[in-house]
């Protein structure tokens, strides 16, 4: 697959501006290399992100240094259990005109920004959660039958506690499968906490500077695009997905014992243009498998839906994954 020596141009202003942009963040955000990259691929490739952790590990700092270094209108939302659907969305007012007529005019919720914080997601109902839905999938919402575009880019990003903390409704499945990605925010090590302390306790708090607009992130996210996969890998990323679920020949032991659903269509094309992007990044002009198997852990937990004897178990969809990609890969070697 031959690539022009304008596209590879492309590709190389492409990395400059990714790796500017993540350095940039890591001037406020200590650590967390693999959260940030694949919080940045999930933007670029048009999607949101779900972060889970525990609190104070500094996820509500991510996503606004990320706005900061975007330079895009930014909202928080606190999610709270007494939240409405119109809180986020907004609602029809009623106006009077200088003729003295009554008119209806919509005002915006904080849900019209270019990047969204829905702190804490799960302490709101599943009712408040569920009006995200079309703003995500469509990029728009609808009030009392009008139709209304967001802004590009429009990009959640969603925090969320562990489910067996106290005062929390899990997400509903539709609502999880709008995410891109779930990332599991895990605590700093020993030297990410002297730095932590360094730039907190002994100094100014530094802040990102704006190093790339919105539609730059836009062109990068069409660029992407054109990263061209080779019919064999394409068909790698399809097993993948299909060995999810658990009624499928390709199932593994893990899956049909632990796993009630498995992953979407959706699943399988956000690893498709998570891997483009990790191609670009990783210098190369063609998708690998090892991209594949890169991208299946962020865009596929969330996805699988466990039984009761998951659950009962505490058996974490890694671990299912982990087996799905260790079958697949001594199913090709045998098949060599």
């Amino acid at each position: 697959m031959s690539v022009s020596e304008e596209l590879k141009q492309q590709l190389d202003q492409f990395r400059q501006d990714f790796t500017r942009l993540r350095a940039e963040i890591g001037k406020v955000i200590v650590g967390q290399r693999e959260i940030l990259d694949d919080t940045l691929i999930a933007l670029i490739a048009g999607g949101h992100v779900l972060l889970e952790g525990v609190p104070g590990l500094g996820k509500t700092l991510t996503v606004r240094t990320l706005a900061d270094a975007l330079d895009l209108q930014f909202h928080r939302i606190q999610f709270t259990p007494d939240l409405m659907p119109a809180d986020l969305i907004g609602t029809n007012i009623v106006l009077e005109t200088p003729e003295g007529r009554k008119v209806f005019e919509f005002q915006q919720g904080p849900l019209f920004a270019n990047v969204l914080l829905a702190d804490e997601i799960n302490r709101a109902t599943p009712k408040t959660q569920s009006a995200l839905l079309e703003s995500m999938q469509e990029h728009s919402v609808t009030v009392a039958g009008i139709t209304h575009k967001l802004s590009e880019p429009f990009f959640v990003m969603a925090t969320q506690n562990p489910l067996e903390m106290e005062g929390t409704y899990p997400l509903p499945e539709a609502q999880l499968d709008r995410f891109f990605c779930k990332l599991l925010v895990k605590y700093p090590s020993a030297a990410d906490l002297e730095s932590i302390l360094d730039r907190t306790t002994e100094s100014e708090n530094p802040r990102a500077e704006a190093v790339l607009a919105g539609g730059r992130i836009l062109e990068m996210a069409r660029l992407s695009r054109q990263i061209p996969i080779a019919d064999e890998v394409r068909r790698y990323a399809i097993a993948l997905v299909l060995a999810t679920h658990p009624e499928h020949a390709l199932a593994t032991g893990a899956t049909r014992q632990y796993v009630r659903y498995g992953a979407s269509p959706r699943g399988l094309q956000s690893m498709i243009l998570g891997a483009k992007i990790r191609a670009i990044l990783d210098n190369r002009y063609h998708v690998a498998r090892e991209d594949l198997r890169t991208m299946a852990y962020p865009v596929l937990r969330h996805r699988l839906i466990l039984n009761f004897e998951g659950q009962a178990e505490g058996v974490g969809t890694d671990d299912v994954i982990r087996q799905i990609i260790e079958k697949l890969s001594e199913d090709a070697l045998a098949a060599a």
